[in-house]
């Protein structure tokens, strides 16, 4: 409702509750798209290797920033607990996150949104001539004043859904591993990454049509990933949990993706993608 930016950064372990705390888990995905009162979607992010945990929190700060908006970044405990070659990066080699130019004092109104992004401005409290009020009360679109007006509630709803949607037009195209057409697609997000590619790239050198794309931006998805889910006779989706990604997938693209779920604290083999992707195939030459 406020419309500011926030990073949420979720290491997820195994749950419920307490769980077991050390053990990793990939679980709090629908959390992330959903567990929120009412009307209020947020951009979801994934890390996927220990370096990629750098550049996609970076990259969620850029977006809450430039959008105005919370951004929640997943990672999980198997994550957490690796370790690759990671070159540091200087920070003169990173792009400039600083406030963006903010309108004239006579045009200011707290929703008078950016036609491009449609964030609202970002004002230091305090400011001369631009205090306003804030809060949970639904606002007046471009005034900001406290409205019960359903009208104006419809539409203040389509706009933060609207600007969250617009995010896919600025982040990369989905990028696919292995065949970019064929039997079989496999699709991952976060720690699965390793195995998943390692097992498709086994199956590619076998003969077999298989793709791999992982996903690091899960709300809003890439605008390219509906046609990338077209070139596939079939979608497997391996996943720490009991289906969330998949279930995601067949709401939004009609896919009939199937799971391979895994909730047992440990990580996937590559031997257990391999024996899903075999099963997807049926075994197929």
């Amino acid at each position: 409702m406020t419309e500011l930016p926030l990073v949420c950064i979720d290491v997820q372990r195994a749950g419920p509750s307490t769980g077991m705390p050390t053990k990793t888990e990939q679980a709090d995905l629908h959390m992330a798209m959903y567990g929120r009162h009412g009307e209020s979607p947020l951009v979801v992010l994934a890390a996927a290797t220990p370096a990629d945990c750098f550049s996609m929190a970076f990259e969620a700060v850029r977006l809450a920033i430039t959008y105005m908006t919370p951004v929640i970044m997943l990672s999980d405990s198997f994550l957490s607990s690796s370790a690759e070659p990671w070159r540091v990066v200087a920070p003169d080699e990173l792009p400039d996150l600083r406030s963006i130019e903010r309108p004239a004092r006579q045009e200011f109104a707290p929703y008078r949104r950016d036609p491009v992004t449609l964030a609202r401005p970002w004002v230091v409290p305090g400011t001369p001539g631009r205090e306003h009020r804030i809060g949970g009360l639904e606002k007046a679109d471009v005034t900001g004043s406290v409205s019960y007006d359903g009208d104006n509630h419809q539409r203040m709803v389509e706009l933060r859904a609207q600007k969250i949607e617009g995010i896919s037009r600025d982040i990369p195209a989905a990028q696919v591993e292995g065949a970019s057409e064929g039997d079989l697609l496999v699709i991952g997000w976060g720690s699965t990454y390793g195995a998943i590619a390692a097992a498709v790239d086994e199956t590619v050198r076998a003969g077999r049509h298989v793709g791999h794309l992982h996903l690091r931006y899960l709300n809003p998805f890439p605008a390219n990933v509906g046609s990338i889910l077209s070139k596939y006779a079939r979608v497997l989706v391996p996943e720490n949990n009991r289906g969330q990604l998949r279930s995601m997938l067949r709401d939004r693209f009609l896919v009939d993706a199937v799971g391979l779920s895994k909730v047992e604290g440990r990580p996937f083999r590559i031997r257990e993608i391999e024996e899903g992707i075999e099963t997807m195939l049926g075994g197929q030459t």
